[in-house]
C-alpha cells in the first residue's frame, strides 16, 4: 500500500513538472531540438580514415554522441534549471511541508526530463540505424544499461549543480563546464580510441565516459567483460558521489 502511496504522490508530482517543463520553450528547445542536431555536427570534427585507424564507424561515432548529447541537454541541463527555478519559486519548500519526502520530491520532479532524455536516445538510436545502416547492438544489455546508468547519474549531478546556482539564468553557466569536459572528453566528439594514451586515461575517470563506453561498445561489441565492470564502477562511483553531494549542500530555499 505504502508503494502505491509513494508511486502516486511522485506520479502527480511529475505530472506537474511536465506541464510547467511544456511552457518553457526556451527548456524545450534546449531540450528537445539541440539534441537532435548537434550529433551531425561530431561528423565533420573526425576524419573519416582515422575513425576506420580507430575501428570505429559513422554509425558508431554518432550514436553514442547523440545519446551523451541528449543526457547533457535533455537531462543535465533541463533538470538543473528546473532545480533552481522551482526552489526559487519556493515549489520544493511548499512541496517538503506535505507528505512527499525529499528524495520524492527530486525524483518526481526528474520524471519529465528522464523520460525525454530516455526517448529521445532510443529515437535517434533507430534513426542512425535506419540513415547509417548502422545494424542491431552486439550486446543491447550494455546499451540498455550504459543508457541507464547514464540517466540516474545525470540527474544526481544536475541536483548537485543546482545546489550551487543562485538563480535560473546562471544555471546555464553553471552546469557549461561539466557539459564541455564531458564533450570533448567523454568520447562523444572525439572517441578515446583516438586520443592519446595518457590523456584517454584521465578521460575514462570523466563522470559521462562510462555511459559513451558501454553504449558505443554494447553496439560494436568490442567490450571487454573486465572494461564493462570497470565502466560500470565508474559509472556508480559517480552517482554514488552526487547523491552524497545532494543530501550534504542541496538546498531547498531561495539562496539569497
Amino acid at each position: 500500500m505504502s508503494t502505491t502511496t509513494v508511486a502516486g504522490r511522485m506520479g502527480a508530482l511529475a505530472r506537474t513538472e511536465l506541464i510547467l517543463l511544456g511552457r518553457s520553450r526556451a527548456t524545450i528547445v534546449a531540450a528537445v531540438i539541440v539534441p537532435l542536431f548537434l550529433p551531425f555536427s561530431v561528423r565533420s570534427a573526425v576524419d573519416e580514415a582515422d575513425l576506420k585507424e580507430a575501428g570505429l564507424s559513422v554509425g558508431t561515432l554518432l550514436l553514442p554522441a547523440a545519446v551523451g548529447f541528449s543526457l547533457l541537454f535533455a537531462v543535465y541541463a533541463a533538470l538543473t534549471t528546473a532545480y533552481v527555478t522551482r526552489r526559487e519559486e519556493l515549489v520544493l519548500k511548499r512541496l517538503r511541508t506535505g507528505e512527499l519526502r525529499d528524495r520524492e520530491i527530486l525524483i518526481g520532479a526528474a520524471l519529465p526530463a528522464t523520460g525525454i532524455g530516455f526517448t529521445q536516445s532510443v529515437l535517434l538510436a533507430a534513426g542512425c540505424m535506419a540513415l547509417l545502416d548502422l545494424g542491431a547492438p552486439s550486446a543491447p544489455h550494455l546499451v540498455l544499461l550504459g543508457l541507464l546508468l547514464g540517466l540516474v547519474m545525470c540527474g544526481a549531478l544536475a541536483a548537485v549543480t543546482a545546489a550551487f546556482t543562485r538563480t535560473a539564468e546562471s544555471a546555464q553557466v553553471t552546469g557549461l563546464p561539466l557539459m564541455f569536459l564531458s564533450m570533448l572528453g567523454s568520447g562523444i566528439t572525439v572517441p578515446l580510441e583516438m586520443l592519446p594514451d595518457r590523456l584517454a586515461s584521465f578521460c575514462e575517470l570523466l563522470p559521462l565516459t562510462p555511459v559513451i563506453t558501454l553504449v558505443r561498445g554494447g553496439w560494436t561489441g568490442d567490450l571487454s567483460g573486465y572494461d564493462a565492470l570497470g565502466a560500470v564502477a565508474t559509472a556508480l562511483a559517480w552517482t554514488v558521489i552526487a547523491v552524497f553531494a545532494v543530501q550534504r549542500w542541496f538546498r531547498w530555499e531561495p539562496r539569497r
